[in-house]
């Protein structure tokens, strides 16, 4: 499958490489076509990986993933383009983080909307599913490196996409049982507002690497 990479940074290279490593054909897309780290990127890969601007990439891929910064998300999918992104699943990694002020970060948008709304109602024809961004990159992309079970959120309006959007997923080595369905893509107000604790855990903890497990009483 042919699938782009918005995004040259830690995420998206981690998603990319393992997109590659899953048989699919990639294309990272930067703002700039000559954007170095993209053509490292391919450079390293060398089979099944390509590099261009945002639009170059968004055209080529059946599938979009939004690995940018959050605080630029939306200038990078204009960029990509509302006819390029148009019927496409849009898997949105993206996180709302605001650092300006240093640490512990804020949110540019929280309690009565997202970021994954705001991508919905920017681009109504794009097909948004929010997932992964509760997570740091190794973990997305092998979610074994952690003993047991651990969950990973998906939330959007269309449930065609995401199923699309889960079969990749399993590619990546996640189970059915630790796929969390939570509805529409409102949900994402909440996993947006988890990473303000998940900030904290990290330094708590003195690793990125960790996740949330699930316990729920039996139903009556």
């Amino acid at each position: 499958m042919k699938i782009a990479v918005l995004g040259t940074g830690m995420v998206g290279a981690a998603i990319a490489s393992r997109l590659v490593e899953c048989g699919h054909d990639v294309t990272m897309g930067a703002r700039d076509a000559a954007n170095e780290k993209a053509k490292a990127w391919v450079h390293s890969t060398k089979s099944n990986a390509r590099a261009g601007t945002f639009n170059d990439a968004a055209t080529a891929g059946e599938i979009v993933f939004n690995c940018t910064r959050g605080t630029g998300t939306l200038e990078a999918l204009q960029q990509a383009g509302a006819a390029a992104l148009k019927g496409k699943v849009l898997i949105d990694i993206s996180n709302p983080l605001d650092f300006s002020r240093g640490m512990p970060p804020s949110l540019t948008v929280s309690n009565t909307d997202s970021l994954g709304e705001k991508i919905q109602r920017a681009f109504p024809d794009a097909r948004v599913v929010k997932t992964l961004n509760t997570l740091t990159a190794a973990l997305m992309v092998n979610p074994r490196l952690l003993p047991g079970e651990h969950v990973n959120f998906v939330s959007g309006n269309d449930a065609a996409a995401k199923a699309t959007a889960k079969q990749i997923l399993r590619q990546f080595g996640w189970k059915d049982s630790e796929l969390v369905d939570l509805g529409p893509i409102q949900a994402a107000r909440g996993t947006e507002a988890w990473l303000l604790l998940w900030v904290s855990l990290m330094g708590a903890l003195g690793t990125p690497m960790f996740n949330l497990n699930l316990v729920a009483a039996p139903k009556a």
